[in-house]
Parts: structure tokens; sequence; C-alpha cells
């Protein structure tokens, strides 16, 4: 009896461990969501400021609060706030694939095939354009 308690409880600790690392996905992707419709926002805001010539000065939304600054100033602020998300976004991704591979290793599935692929760099894209 006490061996089917024991076996009982390894398997309880199993797969609370488990949870534990699919709910620590879940919120990496939320996280990746919301910072995605934070960037969208942002590219939205500079494309605006961009197109408008003709005046010097732009109102932007700063934590609540509404300031009138100048559109050059607005500007960099808005790339400088795109550029944070975009590494923010790249970073998270970055931490999601060692934890899903974790993940399927306590469900004792293979790894998804091409999940870790990475892009060429542009030293290794010019090399196979000059193979070919």
């Amino acid at each position: 009896m006490a061996s089917v308690k024991k076996e009982t409880d390894r398997l309880i600790d199993h797969l609370s461990v488990i949870e534990e690392a699919a709910e620590d996905i879940l919120s990496d992707k939320q996280q990746i969501i919301e910072f995605d419709l934070r960037r969208n926002k942002t590219r939205e805001a500079l494309r605006s400021l961009q197109k408008s010539n003709k005046e010097k000065k732009s109102w932007i939304c700063i934590g609540g609060m509404f300031i009138k600054m100048p559109k050059k100033t607005a500007v960099k602020m808005l790339e400088k706030d795109y550029d944070e998300l975009e590494k923010e976004i790249n970073e998270t991704r970055t931490k999601l694939k060692p934890k899903v591979n974790k993940l399927r290793d306590l469900q004792n599935e293979d790894d998804i095939k091409g999940f870790g692929l990475e892009p060429l760099s542009q030293s290794e894209v010019r090399a196979v354009e000059r193979l070919l």
C-alpha cells in the first residue's frame, strides 16, 4: 500500500512540474502578444508623425499624460520604444524555445523538427551567393 502512495505522489509531482512548464510557456506567449500589440501601436504613431509635415510640435501620450513636444523628439522617443519592444520580443522568443523543448522532454515527446532553426547571417548569405 505504501508503494502505491509513493507512486501516486511521484506521479502528482511529475504532473505538477509539467503544468508549471506549460504555464510558463503560455505566460511567455501572452507576453509576446502584448509586446507585439504595443510595437504595432508605436509603429502606427511613428508613421503618423512622419506623414504630418506641417506641424513642428506634436502631442504624445506618456504615462497617461498628453505632452506637446517637438516632432523630432517625439519621433526619436517612439523609435527608441519600438527598438526596445523589438528587442524584448526577440529575447522572449529566444527564451521560449528551450522551455518548449523542456516541456516536450517532460512529456517524453520528440523535439519538434525545425524548431531550433535560425536564419543565415549576412556573411553566410554572401558565402552561399558566391557558391551559386
